[in-house]
């Protein structure tokens, strides 16, 4: 039920109709216990760190709502998630170019940048 929630919320985003949205996103399988957390150097990443865990470093919550403004509101139903595993129900709001462009934000906020 989460997942269709999230993934309905966050084609609002991209200004598509919920219902579509509701009725074509695909069931999200549950983050695997690998990829819930963060890798072990603590590296943020968006296919192995969850939003809840992206979010608690204020300039990476920045990056992230810089790139997806209307995210903050949904980051109690894809809190366990990935950004990688979002982008899917995302309507195309998170696709592949803002994936690599957030990653590349994450790799210079890892670097100490």
């Amino acid at each position: 039920m989460k997942t269709i929630i999230a993934a309905s919320l966050i084609a609002i985003t991209t200004a598509a109709a919920a219902a579509p949205a509701l009725a074509q996103a695909p069931a999200a399988a549950p983050a695997p216990a690998a990829t819930a957390t963060a890798s072990a150097s603590g590296a943020i990443s968006v296919d192995k760190t969850t939003v809840a865990d992206i979010i608690k470093n204020p300039k990476a919550k920045a990056a992230l709502e810089a790139a997806l403004p209307p995210i903050s509101q949904y980051y109690d139903q894809i809190g366990g998630m990935t950004l990688a595993q979002v982008a899917p129900m995302s309507q195309g709001a998170l696709d592949d170019a803002k994936l690599k462009a957030l990653q590349v934000k994450f790799d210079e906020i890892n670097a100490g940048k």
